[in-house]
Order: C-alpha cells, then structure tokens, then sequence
C-alpha cells in the first residue's frame, strides 16, 4: 500500500510539473472558468465521478433507462416520492403523506407547490403517467412494484398492486422511481424534466453533464448556479484532478490517494453502505457446477486481507449481503472462512489433483482454470481480483482476470466466464428483499449465475407477502443462509463510502443508500 501511495504521488508530480497525463491539461480551463464565474458573479462546482458512464449502466439521467435513474437522483435533476433518512426510514419528498388502505391499495397525498423544469405543475396525473411509463419500459420496476391500476385525482395518486407488495414505498424510492415530466419527453442526450434542484443543460455520455440551478425549486435555494459532472474513470487522473483545482469534489478517489487530501484543504464526508463487492456463480459453467470448487473459491478469498491492505481499511469484510448494523445483517449468517488447507482437502477429495507438480490442480485431463470477469470503474473491483488470483494459486487454482468495460455485454454470455466479480448497494430500499428479487430468483432481471433454489423460491413467496418487519428479517436470514450454503455467491467486503471536497465547498455529504449527492445544500462556504 505504501508502495501504491508513493506512485500516485509521483504520478501528480510530474503531471502538475510538466502537463502529460489525461486531465491535467485542463486545469487551465477550470482557472479561466473561475475567471469568468467572478467576472459574472455566478457560483459553480466542478464534481469529478468515477462511475457515471456506460459501463455501469448509466449512460445518461433519464431514470427509465437501464440503472440511469442514479445519476438522475445523485446529481440533483430528480427525486422520488419517498426518501431515506440517515437511518435508512422512509419519509416523504415528493409525497405529503400516504394510507395504506388495504394490502393491495395505497392512496398517496402530493406536495402542492412542485414544478418540473419543463414549467407544468407536479399533480396526481403527471405522477400517474411518469408511474405508467416506468413499468412499461422498465422491467425491473415492472417486477419490483407489480402495480395493476393507478388512478388520479388533484394532489392524489392510488396505485392498486397485483398482489401484496409490502416495500412498495421502499420501491417507489428507487432511483428508477424519480418523478419526471414524461409530457416533455426525452431528449437524443437523455436528458428528462425533473422537480430537483438542478436542471440538465447538455450530456456527452461517459464524459460530461452540465446542470444550472433551477429557479422555481420548490424546497429551498440551490446553492450553485452551475453545476458540471465529469466523468473521470481512471483513479490517478481523479487525483490529479483535484489537487490541481480542475475539479472541487470528487467521488470514487482511490484509496491510495486519500492521504494527500486529509489537509485542512479539503473536507472528507464518508458513512458505512450495504455497497458490497461480491462474486457470483456461473451456474451455466461445467467448473462451478462442482460444489466442491464453489466452496474452495469460498475458502480461497482473503477477505480481511483484501479489506485491510488493498482498501486501507476503507471497508469491512463481509459475511452475507448486508453489513452488521443491520438486524439482518453479517452477524446473523454463517460463511465459509478464509482457509487455504481446508481448501485445498475439498479439492482433494473432489479428484482435483496436481499431477504434474505445475502447481495448478487437474481432473480428467482438466486444469481447474477459473475466467474471472470484472469492470475497472470500480477501483477496488480489479484489487479483489488480483487478490483473489493470488491466494486461490495458493490452493491450485488458475485464476485468469478480464477486467473490462464491456463486463455488462460478456456477463449475458453464460459460455465467457466461471465467477463474475461487481458491486452494488444490496439494500438501497432499507429493506432486505431487494438483493434477492434483482440478484437470485428465476425472475431476477440480474440473476448472471443463472442460480436457482426451490427453497429460496418458496421463501421469496412468502416475503413477498409479509407486511411484519421483524418475520421479513427472520426470512431474510434464512435466505441468505440459502444462498451461502450453496456458495452461489461470495460477499466480500462492505464498502465505507467516502467523498471529498474542497473546504470551499459545504454540504456534500455521504448517506448510507449512496443515492444524494449534489442537493438543496450543496454551497459554497460562506
């Protein structure tokens, strides 16, 4: 790690010195634009993002595309009609107040005061028909919210759902869930109507997005009054970035580069997320169809290594889906631990053998070779996978690593890979179903193992009906242990978020479901 710390120093000072690297060169621009934003007396902010990209399906802010609707949520162009808190406990935003009226029908009070950024007023029929259009072009919130009818009247909208749905307010706070102005439609950049703070000016995806304040925000004064997204995907340029003044925030800054920020030159918000990295099953390949490899996989990964010297224990390893602050959490379930002679008798006694002494094991003339898929614009995604190689080589194992920006186009091809390595946030709802319904059932629009359980199934139906909180947490943990004893996935680290900012810059604040970022509050220090 200190290795690591040293390069990126080294990197950014013969990038400051002398210009070479990507995003330096523009640290020119961002002074000029500094100029120009005194001469016209406007406040902007230069956010620089890792994530926002194709790659990670988001390739531009309209929330009923793909997994758009993050970028839509975490940039201040829209918001839904329920939101967490810092407890992760649904609240009212777009809504005033809701009635569960049966447990089919949920009668739902708006704000009265909402405008989109198209200028037509947020009432029960604008939500209705942005509702209507989200499940019919949008089919993990088709499978997620199961709505039948919705029906509108003034400030009100009551959504009728083919059956119970007891998360559907949790649902409803996706970021897919985003209220828009579907009348105005969509622009060739993707661009959509929202009710947030900022309005979307221009989009060059996978590079750039452009917001201005939007003047009849409905709950507060926008702090900016222009805003700039970068893509910046590699970590180095981030850094530099930064420290250049090119940009006055960032999100994704490698952990190697923290040390040169933790100054009273810039501010950290960090918070502890169900964001984890976790490895999944080809179900479809002969190899991991053996439990006996499954569960070697299982034993071979290092977690708290990966956590302690690859994450500089910005993170915690992890036991299941969720962290342990939930009561549904790591300290509830069990999982194979790090153990590389245990590891090494399963195979044994699974015939895998090293016959030739190469140190990689074989059965029936085959070397147990594992294709190990992941993306880069995740930082710490590639680290996992070079831990992973190493100490599953340990045990016999050939791991070879594609890490790709095209993972999302190979993941659908069972035939191009054995595990699957990406993260997510496996509770961003608050509630525990979500991981299972996007990730593990027959319905799962994700599910990229192909796994399937008869028990998990019939689990499932039975949460999927349960309105009891603590029975939906007892479910919770037997599925999970489901899914563990098959070793159909390996969790292996909660991600401890961080964002970083100039001491300029006040209100970016980090928030367990990671979906608000640039809010009401973002500013400038005064």
């Amino acid at each position: 790690m200190g290795k690591m710390k040293k390069i990126s120093a080294l990197l950014m000072a013969v990038c400051l010195g002398a210009g070479l690297l990507p995003g330096c060169a523009s640290g020119g621009e961002k002074k000029a634009d500094d100029e120009k934003a005194k001469d016209t007396g406007k406040k902007t902010f230069v956010f620089g993002d890792t994530t926002f990209n194709p790659e990670n399906e988001e390739p531009d802010v309209n929330p009923h595309n793909t997994y758009s609707g993050w970028a839509c949520i975490r940039y201040g162009i829209g918001e839904t009609l329920f939101k967490y808190s810092d407890t992760m406990e649904i609240q009212p935003w777009l809504a005033k107040s809701y009635e569960n009226i049966d447990e089919l029908t949920w009668k739902i009070t708006l704000q009265d005061n909402v405008k989109f950024t198209s200028g037509r007023a947020m009432d029960g029929e604008a939500v209705k028909e942005c509702l209507e259009d989200l499940v019919k072009v949008h089919e993990r919130a088709k499978g997620d919210l199961m709505i039948d009818t919705i029906t509108a009247e003034g400030q009100t909208v009551t959504i009728k759902t083919t059956e119970p749905k007891p998360t559907l307010l949790n649902y409803l706070s996706d970021p897919y869930g985003c209220i828009v102005d579907v009348s105005a439609g969509v622009t060739e950049d993707g661009i959509v109507a929202g009710t947030g703070p900022y309005k979307a000016e221009s989009l060059v995806s996978g590079e750039e997005l452009k917001l201005v304040k939007n003047e009849d925000y409905w709950d507060g004064e926008p702090g900016y009054d222009e805003i700039t997204v970068r893509t910046i995907s590699d970590g180095d340029t981030l850094t530099m970035a930064l420290q250049s003044g090119e940009i006055d925030a960032a999100y994704g800054m490698p952990y190697a580069s923290y040390p040169l920020f933790e100054n009273e030159e810039y501010t950290f918000s960090s918070c502890a997320t169900s964001r984890a990295f976790f490895v999944h099953m080809n179900f479809e390949s002969p190899v991991i169809q053996d439990s006996a490899v499954r569960k070697a996989i299982a034993m071979g990964i290092d977690k708290e290594g990966f956590v302690d010297t690859l994450l500089d224990g910005n993170g915690y390893p992890a036991v299941g889906a969720y962290p342990d602050n939930f009561t549904f959490g790591g300290d509830a379930v069990t999982a194979e631990t790090y153990d590389t002679e245990g590891a090494k008798k399963v195979l044994e006694e699974a015939g895998w053998i090293d016959s030739d002494g190469d140190g990689i094991r074989e059965k029936d003339g085959q070397e147990l070779e594992i294709r190990w898929l992941t993306y880069p614009s995740r930082q710490e995604l590639p680290l996992l996978a070079e831990s992973a190689q190493a100490t599953l080589k340990e045990i016999g194992m050939d791991v070879k690593i594609n890490s790709t920006a095209d993972h999302n186009s190979i993941r659908t091809n069972a035939s191009a890979w054995d595990v699957y390595a990406s993260a997510m946030v496996t509770a961003p709802t608050g509630d525990p179903e979500y991981f299972f319904t996007t990730h593990c059932l027959d319905s799962s629009a994700v599910n990229n193992g192909h796994y399937h359980s008869d028990k998990l199934e019939q689990l499932e139906k039975e949460m999927a009906k349960t309105f009891d909180t603590e029975r939906r947490s007892e479910l919770a943990v037997e599925m999970q242990q489901t899914i563990l004893d098959d070793n159909a996935f390996v969790f292996c680290s909660h991600l401890k978020m961080s964002m970083i900012s100039k001491a300029s810059v006040t209100g970016l604040t980090a928030h367990p479901c990671d979906f608000y970022e640039i809010t009401v509050d973002l500013a400038p220090a005064s």
